[in-house]
Order: C-alpha cells, then sequence, then structure tokens
C-alpha cells in the first residue's frame, strides 16, 4: 500500500483511485511532512503532519469543498497515518477539527482516530469555535477491525449522568435527606455511578462512603430522567428502595465531611423547604405509588 520515493521526504502512498504523494514546500522536512492529495489524476487536497518532539505530530487538511464528504478525505488521511506510524516510527497522531465541522470529524474518526474531548473556545467574533480533540495511536486496531469499530464508536456516543439514590424511610414513614456541603437543598443519599458500576452498586457504595453504614437494596421504585438543571446537563436517576430502619439509625451514621452537613428525618409537610422541586415532585408520587417501576420524567409521571 505505501510506496517510497528514493527520497523518502517526498513518499507516494495509494489506496486505488486516491493517491497521496509527499511535496516538497521548503520547510525543514524533520518538523513538517506535506502530502498533494490527487483523485482520478485530480488534486483535491492537501495533507500536513506538524511533527512534535516526543513522537507525536498533529494532521491537518484542506480539501476542495465538494470533495469532503464523499469518502476521499478519509481514504488520504489513513495512507498518511499509516505511514507515519509505520514508516516514521510515531507513536501518536491528534487532529483538532472545529465541532461545527461534522464532515471533518467523521473523516478523522473513519480514518481511525478516536474522539478524546472538545476544547472549549470563547464565543467571539471571527474564533474558531470549540474544537473536537480525535488522537490515535501506533498500536491502536485497525478501523475495520471489530474491536477498532467498537473503540471508535464508544469515543463519540453521547454520554449520559447516570445517578443511584436511596429511599431508606422510618417508623414514621419519614425519609431520610443529606444535607449537603455544596448545595443548599437536601438529597437522598447516593451518588454519580462510576464506569462499568451498575446503578444499584453504587447507591451502596455511595452511602457506605458518604454516611458510613451498610444498606441493602431492595428493589427499583423508580426511574427519572432529569431535564437540564441549574447548569447541569441532563441526567437518568435510579431510584432504590432502602427498606424501613428505626429512627435512631442515624446516630450510628459517620458522615463524610467534605460532602455531608448532617442527615434529618423529613416528613412529607416539610419536603417544599428542602428538596429541589424535581424531588418534591419524585417523593410525593413515592408517597402513594404502590405498583411496578415507576417512569417518570422531571419527578412527574410520563407514562
Amino acid at each position: 500500500m505505501s510506496e517510497t520515493a528514493a527520497d523518502s521526504r517526498r513518499p507516494l502512498l495509494a489506496d486505488g483511485d486516491v493517491v497521496v504523494r509527499g511535496v516538497e514546500d521548503g520547510v525543514d522536512p524533520a518538523d513538517l511532512r506535506a502530502f498533494e492529495v490527487r483523485w482520478q489524476d485530480e488534486r483535491v487536497g492537501r495533507v500536513e503532519l506538524l511533527l512534535g518532539e516526543t513522537g507525536d505530530a498533529e494532521v491537518i487538511w484542506v480539501f476542495v469543498p465538494e470533495y469532503r464528504a464523499v469518502g476521499i478525505v478519509e481514504r488520504a488521511l489513513r495512507l498518511v497515518l499509516r505511514w507515519a506510524f509505520d514508516d516514521l516510527g510515531l507513536l501518536r497522531v491528534e487532529a483538532r477539527v472545529q465541532d461545527a465541522d461534522r464532515d471533518g470529524v467523521r473523516a478523522a474518526m473513519r480514518a481511525g482516530l478516536r474522539k478524546e474531548g472538545v476544547s472549549r473556545s470563547q464565543n467571539v467574533p471571527g474564533g474558531r469555535g470549540d474544537v473536537v480533540v480525535l488522537g490515535g495511536l501506533a498500536d491502536d486496531p485497525s478501523p475495520d477491525s471489530r474491536e477498532g469499530f467498537i473503540a471508535q464508536l464508544n469515543s463519540a456516543l453521547p454520554t449520559k449522568r447516570a445517578i443511584a439514590q436511596g429511599v431508606l424511610r422510618d417508623r414514621q414513614d419519614r425519609v431520610l435527606l443529606c444535607e449537603l456541603v455544596y448545595k443548599q437543598e437536601w438529597d437522598l443519599p447516593g451518588g454519580v455511578v462510576d464506569p462499568h458500576e451498575s446503578p444499584a452498586h453504587c447507591v451502596v457504595r455511595e452511602v457506605r462512603e458518604e454516611l458510613g453504614v451498610e444498606v441493602e437494596v431492595r428493589g427499583l421504585i423508580a426511574v427519572n430522567w432529569l431535564p437540564p438543571w441549574r447548569g447541569w446537563s441532563d441526567a437518568t436517576v435510579f431510584v432504590f428502595d432502602l427498606g424501613v430502619v428505626d429512627a435512631d439509625f442515624v446516630a450510628s451514621t459517620t458522615l463524610q465531611p467534605r460532602e455531608i452537613l448532617a442527615v434529618h428525618w423529613v416528613g412529607e409537610e416539610d419536603l417544599e423547604h428542602r428538596v429541589a422541586p424535581y424531588n418534591q415532585r419524585l417523593l410525593a408520587f413515592l408517597a402513594t405509588h404502590t405498583g411496578p417501576t415507576a417512569y417518570l420524567e422531571d419527578g412527574l409521571p410520563a407514562l
């Protein structure tokens, strides 16, 4: 697939009717590799590798607009990336593509780069806007392999916060709420589900870490989707039944002081003044719900 000319600074790479040829730009070849891209013998674009000092590089490209969305860009990028890893011995190649350039992001991913994050930019006139950072390593599996395809898909799929919380009641039917360090409203015990952790394991872990006690999950009461609220993005909350305990349960807790100021038993008549509106709606619904696991949106039945 790769044919190197006598002058190693001017490689010739080909994939069917896409040909990538190194060009001289009067720039020190130790710092940059420039390539002309031809399709069916027509010059359609240019790719450059900006070499770093630690075995890495940034790849940038410019193509005639009508060829950007038809697969030529990704084929040219694949050729250059493979040459960078196999012939130059680079360890990592990175691309930085404007978030609004969907064709550019798609081409980089199909060439084998994975989405790693977004570099934010201030919204100023003439600014580039947010930039998607994509990267590839020399030992990444081929984008055509099952492993490579799954890795790329995983890097780009939308993410949504998963939260696990528990409803623990005393024998007066009051709910245990946590008074938190970082926000005014009291909340149910629990927290954000870690990667590769189940929501049920999460609520048990969070209660152990933050309250210093062991609880048992008795079942899933509800799944509550939360829309964006006060700067937080949307999330899915798994609400578990943690059973009924004596009121002196509170005395057995050992609170994590960086997050929990205190825990309280709260009756339904006091919820309005203690919890966020979505939790007030959630707990009001749960107070009379006796059926199967409920699906809620913003604390209200959605089905």
